[in-house]
């Protein structure tokens, strides 16, 4: 598909690398397990080139083969980014598109797959819109029915006026598109979500979903499930040999397990329904996502795995024959946590008790006591010079 211009679209090649890495870092919708691969192979038929909001674009269905040889016919709903040669894709959902346009509208690019070329004939096709036109065959229908697409996919609007039908055409198809209900996806022809599961023996492991329009699609167990192990629908809780679109599945494991691991595969023949999404494998290889014109059986495959650890098992405690141990009543070593008490700057009070010894004396009574001594030692001395000095003069009187 030759795009429209390279300024408009090198102003949006920064919205595409964001969505490529919300995806790549699984902020979109959980893929499935082992999904539906194709890789673009060439092209199936050219259309009539058409003026999209004013530039001229080719259109185009393209070639998807499957892996089993299945090929089938995809339009672009991603007008902004081309297509890449050999590109690998995979199916998805509506939900998971990654593309540069909104996509706002899948319900009724759906009803004009189901309306126009290649479902309907250029003839078939040009009598619904009305158009008498002789110069109207296939490679106009083709252009008529990508333009509408693109109207839906990525807001873009069919310019000028085409004497061939086509603008005829693709008004019919835009102004008839119903909106259908979310209900009207076509379901996915295989697909197991999520693709892996981690427990603990002793209970269900995992919850897988499966989708698929197959039925009775039979079960096969890999070779590393363990003895005991089994894989149970997990709302009957019965083992599995056969599933269908809708059911949940998991793997119970015994409580005496050790750590392991166990795996299921699916393979059935399935319809790739008309309005399948399919996505570009590499995020980092951008390449237009492709929505199928008309679907075919294909051989289709899915699978998922588990692993758990071994169940853990507290120990036994067995009752002791000896008495426990009183507790200690000698205080404890470790320091007090309660904090220090301030000393006081004033002196303490005597006690009132007589029985209870005094404190030391310090400072200035010990000064006092000091100065009384001192003065007692005095008068002493006083009254024995006294006493002297009589008895001196007692003996001179009785000499004289």
């Amino acid at each position: 598909m030759t795009k429209i211009s390279l300024t408009r679209s090198a102003g949006r090649a920064g919205l595409a690398a964001a969505a490529a890495g919300l995806l790549a870092f699984g902020l979109a919708a959980p893929a499935a397990a082992d999904p539906v691969r194709a890789q673009y192979t060439g092209n199936a038929e050219t259309g009539a080139t058409v003026r999209m909001d004013g530039s001229n674009v080719g259109t185009n269905l393209f070639n998807l083969r499957l892996e089993d040889g299945t090929v089938l016919t995809a339009y672009c709903i991603d007008l902004e980014t081309g297509i890449r040669s050999s590109a690998w894709y995979h199916e998805n959902e509506w939900a998971n598109y990654p593309g540069r346009g909104e996509f706002a509208e899948p319900a009724k690019v759906h009803w004009i797959l189901q309306n126009s070329y290649p479902r309907k004939s250029a003839e078939e096709l040009a009598e619904a819109a009305g158009v008498d036109n002789r110069h109207f065959g296939d490679e106009e229908a083709l252009g008529a029915t990508q333009a509408a697409i693109w109207h839906f996919s990525n807001g873009a609007d069919l310019t000028g006026n085409r004497p061939d039908g086509v603008t005829e055409v693709y008004d019919y198809l835009v102004e008839n598109a119903e909106e259908l209900p979310q209900t009207a996806e076509p379901d996915a022809s295989l697909s197991i979500t999520p693709e892996s599961a981690s427990g603990e023996a002793g209970g269900v492991v995992g919850e897988f979903e499966i989708a698929t329009n197959a039925t009775e699609v039979p079960v096969t167990l890999g070779d590393d499930v363990p003895e005991g192990v089994q894989l149970v629908d997990l709302e009957t809780g019965e083992p599995v040999s056969t599933v269908d679109d809708g059911d949940t599945v998991g793997f119970t494991v015994p409580e005496d397990a050790e750590d392991g691991t166990a795996s299921f595969s699916l393979s059935t023949t399935a319809t790739v329904q008309t309005g399948r999404l399919f996505l570009g494998e590499d995020p980092d290889k951008a390449t237009q996502t492709l929505i199928t014109a008309e679907g075919g059986e294909a051989t289709v495959s899915a699978s998922a795995s588990v692993d758990w650890t071994a169940a853990v098992t507290p120990p036994t405690e067995e009752p002791s024959e000896e008495p426990s141990e009183e507790p200690s009543e000698e205080p404890s070593e470790e320091p007090s946590e309660q904090p220090s008490e301030e000393p006081s700057e004033e002196p303490s009070e005597p006690a009132d008790d007589n029985n209870t010894p005094s404190l030391p004396v310090t400072g200035g009574a010990l000064a006092g006591l000091v100065a009384a001594g001192v003065a007692a030692l005095g008068a002493g001395a006083g009254a024995i010079y006294l006493s002297r000095r009589r008895k001196a003069a007692n003996t001179s009187d009785v000499e004289g």
